[in-house]
């Protein structure tokens, strides 16, 4: 049984995008896939305690999987020298202290900085406690970005968080209100950089229901078609998209764009919850410049840990 059992978790974690979307469980399951190796040990206890040769052996099965799927996160993949820091964060719109997080995120040495879940009380907070660092910033609804780099060409980008009859019917300063996307163009000494700064749908656990992820994927979808109709070959996209790079749905924004953790990363880079992190749901993904490195910032008033990178060209 013991070794049955081992062949089954390793099948399990090789086939993960064959499982069913049903209700979410493939984006739950593939969310998490990382902590499936957990049961490696615990398979082993129980091999060693039976004294089973063959559980033993069939283990090697997951550790093979796991391993290829995630062992390169293991290791620092981060090279020296960067052009420009980026750096994101979800700063929480229930954030305690917005004052002292902009401080810290200043600290941080990030030439730019994009923030999200910004509150409208809290907002004039981060602006004043960034103005001295970041001389140019923007902000549609709830997400925004401060530089040390001027900025041009912003607008905001529609997510589709409010949709259907309902939702059109809406006046557009209305739904800018509480947008949660954006486009500008930093001017860097190598030239223009679009960089997209985006707050994807919450995903919920409802017994009923499931995993709903519907307004993230409507979201991850539509925020894909605005980085496939983006002119600029120089892409960075900021943001909390409440999905890692192995869940499906967003399958249509990783297949354009790479991770920077991924390819310059030390460790996993877990960002979420803040207090214990298990998964990397806050994401810096690039195309048409290279990743020099990748790490997690420290814990801010906010359930997220901010995240950061060196890019190069």
């Amino acid at each position: 049984m013991l070794a049955a059992l081992a062949l089954l978790l390793g099948l399990f974690m090789l086939l993960h995008t064959q499982i069913t979307n049903y209700g979410g469980l493939g984006s739950l399951v593939e969310t998490f896939l990382p902590w499936f190796g957990l049961f490696v040990p615990v398979l082993l206890a129980g091999a060693l305690w039976r004294r089973s040769a063959s559980a033993v052996v069939a283990l090697l099965v997951p550790v093979t999987v796991w391993l290829n799927l995630f062992g390169g996160m293991l290791t620092d993949k981060s090279h020296p020298g960067s052009d420009l820091t980026v750096a994101s964060h979800n700063v929480g719109a229930d954030n305690p202290d917005p004052s002292g997080t902009a401080r810290a995120l200043a600290a941080s040495e990030a030439d730019v900085l994009a923030l999200e879940e910004i509150s409208a009380q809290a907002k004039p907070l981060y602006e004043k406690a960034l103005a001295k660092t970041y001389p140019y910033h923007v902000a549609k609804g709830t997400v925004g970005l401060w530089s040390k780099l001027p900025l041009s060409d912003t607008r905001p980008v529609d997510t589709e968080m409010d949709y259907g009859p309902l939702g059109d019917s809406k006046p557009a300063d209305v739904k800018l209100a509480y947008n949660r996307a954006l486009r500008t163009t930093v001017a860097t000494d190598q030239g223009p950089l679009a960089v997209y700064v985006a707050h994807l749908g919450s995903v919920r656990v409802v017994p009923r229901d499931g995993f709903t992820t519907d307004d993230r994927d409507r979201g991850a979808k539509a925020l894909a078609e605005a980085v496939a109709a983006e002119r600029n070959e120089r892409v960075v996209l900021l943001g909390d998209l409440n999905g890692t790079t192995d869940d499906r749905a967003l399958a249509g924004i990783t297949s354009q764009l790479r991770s920077a953790q991924d390819e310059a990363g030390d460790g996993l880079g877990f960002s979420w919850p803040a207090s214990f992190p298990v998964a990397r749901i806050d994401q810096i993904l690039v195309r048409g410049v290279e990743p020099a490195n990748a790490w997690v910032l420290p814990e801010t008033g906010s359930d997220h840990l901010p995240v950061a990178a060196g890019i190069k060209w």
